[in-house]
């Protein structure tokens, strides 16, 4: 294929002198694991399964360039498993690919988007194994630079049978020649984007894996030492699995609280946790006056030890001035994100005599959990009254407390 293999002298994660590129495939449908969606967006341990695979490889290897290919109807949920990145790591990613009804199809389509950044090597990767190591990358890496086509591979450790349609055995492989592949598998740019090209002109489908797409083209393909950590998720008890040690490792669990007051003022509605709902008055202050919102925003930042709305969003500055409250928890959100945290749970209790918080709590939940970028089991809102004591037993305002869980590394 033409392919010269680079100087070992010259490999350096840190500063490679080639340009290695990314394409993660995460068209699947993944019908197995038996969701309601596809399982690269099921939340794993506080974040889509995908995010946390975008992580791991971003910090793995300095890649030239990364693409994600996607099916055509998961762009949404793709946007909002963004969210859940690190900055350093959102901003790696290139535009995504529209993958096709099959994985040959997929990767073609991510090959294609990857083509003019011309890079040298390209690894191809499972969005559903979350767990690839820098040393495996780093294999991948140079086993494509010695060999042009090659995949990590695990020796079996079952016998393995092959038999007939009947479960009838006709042949037992010694297991010492048998491997089990995983990805990332790792490939000179121009060879497998070639095989892929032919393998489409020719009509050819059901190839497995991309090394078996480089052989049917002719191209010798190797196996590299594999890691027993890098596991795919297929089943649900898979992914009960991947959640426990992803949650194992997610380092500690940090607790804050807010609390909020606002007075009743003229108007005809308030707002609580982004849903408007009808009243004889509105709420008083210099936003909107969510002060459920309020409450849960501080309530993150106090769990970052990152003060409190006031000091990210001065009441002094006109620009916030009759503002959505979605914006300061979206932020506090966002800054958990950024320290390479998830919020486990988000917690609010309003405190008022009216309006009644039962028939608008559903709304309320889903509101907040799109506000935060959380699955909705991870919300919770309440309502009580204060006995007619105090400034809410008189129905001169409405209060708030808020607790948020955070897991930070």
């Amino acid at each position: 294929m033409g392919w010269k293999s680079v100087p070992t002298a010259c490999r350096s994660p840190q500063l490679p002198s080639i340009k290695v590129a990314l394409l993660v495939v995460a068209a699947g449908r993944g019908l197995r694991l038996g969701a309601d969606r596809p399982k690269q967006y099921l939340s794993c341990a506080g974040r889509p399964l995908i995010a946390h695979t975008l992580e791991a490889l971003a910090a793995s290897w300095p890649f030239s360039a990364v693409t994600v290919a996607i099916h055509p109807g998961d762009r949404a949920l793709y946007d909002e498993a963004l969210a859940y990145l690190t900055p350093s790591a959102a901003a790696a990613l290139g535009p995504p690919a529209t993958g096709g009804e099959t994985r040959q199809q997929s990767v073609l389509a991510g090959l294609e988007a990857l083509v003019a950044a011309a890079p040298d090597i390209v690894l191809i990767h499972d969005a559903a194994r979350p767990f690839p190591a820098p040393d495996l990358v780093a294999r991948a890496v140079q086993a494509a630079e010695r060999h042009g086509a090659a995949a990590p591979g695990m020796p079996m450790s079952d016998t393995v049978k092959q038999v007939d349609a009947d479960g009838r055995v006709l042949a037992t492989p010694p297991r010492s020649a048998l491997r089990a592949v995983q990805t990332p598998q790792a490939f000179a740019f121009p060879l497998i984007l070639a095989a892929h090209r032919r393998a489409a002109a020719a009509g050819v489908a059901g190839l497995t894996d991309d090394v078996a797409v480089a052989e049917w083209a002719g191209a010798p393909a190797y196996v590299f030492e594999g890691d027993p950590a890098n596991v795919k998720v297929t089943t649900m008890q898979d992914f009960s699995a991947a959640e426990a040690r992803l949650m194992a490792s997610a380092g500690e669990i940090r607790v804050g609280q807010g609390f909020d007051v606002h007075a009743f003022a003229p108007g005809d509605h308030v707002w609580l946790c982004g849903v408007r709902i009808p009243h004889t008055a509105a709420l008083k202050g210099h936003s909107d006056a969510d002060v459920a919102l309020h409450a849960l925003a501080d309530a993150l930042y106090g769990a970052l030890a990152e003060g409190d709305i006031g000091a990210h969003f001065p009441p002094s500055d006109p620009q916030w001035k009759g503002a959505a409250s979605k914006v300061f928890l979206a932020h506090a959100a966002g800054r958990v994100r950024a320290r390479g945290g998830f919020i486990v749970n988000l917690d609010a209790t309003l405190i008022c005599e009216a309006p009644k918080i039962g028939p608008f709590r559903a709304a309320m939940r889903e509101r907040v959990a799109e506000i935060a970028g959380l699955d909705i089991a991870r919300v919770g809102v309440k309502a009580t009254t204060s006995e007619r004591l105090g400034f809410t037993g008189r129905g001169e305002g409405i209060a708030c407390l808020a607790t948020a869980a955070v897991r930070l590394p």
